[in-house]
């Protein structure tokens, strides 16, 4: 559950030239002439597979009218469902098996369009990644329809004004941050507190070197039982069990979409050797790696 919260902190802007999965930029889904777009849409209607889990570099939104099927995001499954909005972010792993009678719209934002787009959104994106998928309310759902489908229509015209499609994006982005707001209603017990997303942000930079709860205390300055404290407080789960999440994520996508050796993945992870790797990876799956990778 807990796993989502970190991909997209201190590093989420940055390439990782040590990053071992295929990522799939917004180009690869253009067929035009052009090859400089910020932004494409596409229309899903029936079955619909995504069998390799993979990254992308862009942002994602996918708004259903009605659909069955799962969305797995970071190896968390969603079941598909009638007005439901579902956010990808760049970096992210996903893979998807949509079934009759799905509809939906998708738009793929680029990694720039996205960075400053990030206002519009007005929460942490980390408090996002809590919060994948959005159930709508028809209102809801008829004005961010409304809103695709201008897209749609903006980038059929013989000559496309990207600075309108723009401005209808970050109105999304505003629609998307007002039904967060009236969805949940953790947002105040989270609230962003500086020393978490300190925290957050330390772990994706470390955590393949640094497992310690006293080592990250050290870097913010407090104590090991106050980072814990607010490890529960905002998380509901300890400090050492939000560092063992992000390893064991890291896991999960190199066993799953790269092509390393488990060896290479435990040398990879500063694990000391094959035994201790699968103990950590089997105490919190109960399935050893090779067991893991074998999934479909």
């Amino acid at each position: 559950m807990f796993s989502r919260i970190y991909d997209l902190s201190l590093n989420l802007f940055m390439h990782h030239p040590t990053d071992h999965f295929p990522i799939l930029n917004l180009q690869k889904f253009y067929d035009g002439i052009m090859s400089d777009r910020d932004l494409l849409f596409h229309e899903l209607t029936g079955k619909r597979e995504i069998d390799e889990p993979h990254k992308h570099d862009f942002f994602i939104l996918l708004l259903f009218e009605k659909g069955t099927g799962t969305h797995t995001v970071d190896f968390e499954t969603f079941s598909l469902g009638a007005h439901q909005l579902h956010l990808v972010f760049p970096g992210q792993v996903h893979q998807w098996s949509m079934t009759d009678p799905t509809q939906g719209l998708q738009l793929m934002i680029s990694r720039s369009w996205f960075e400053s787009l990030l206002p519009a959104l007005r929460f942490p994106v980390s408090y996002y990644l809590r919060h994948l998928v959005i159930t709508l309310s028809e209102p809801g759902y008829q004005a961010l329809e409304q809103e695709f489908r201008a897209v749609s229509t903006d980038l059929k015209e013989k000559e496309i004004l990207w600075e309108l499609i723009y401005a209808r994006v970050k109105v999304i982005a505003l629609l998307i941050s007002k039904f967060v707001s009236d969805n949940f209603n953790d947002y105040d017990q989270y609230q962003d507190n500086p020393i978490i997303a300190k925290f957050v942000q330390l772990i994706d930079c470390w955590y393949k070197a640094e497992r310690s709860v006293a080592f990250y205390a050290d870097k913010l300055n407090i104590s090991a039982n106050y980072l814990n404290v607010l490890s529960n407080r905002i998380f509901q789960v300890s400090a050492s069990a939000l560092i063992q999440d992000r390893i064991l994520l890291e896991a999960k996508r190199l066993l799953k979409i790269s092509n390393k050796s488990v060896k290479d993945i435990v040398f990879d992870l500063g694990f000391y050797d094959n035994a201790s790797f699968s103990k950590f990876f089997k105490s919190h799956t109960n399935m050893t790696p090779s067991q893991f990778r074998a999934q479909p």
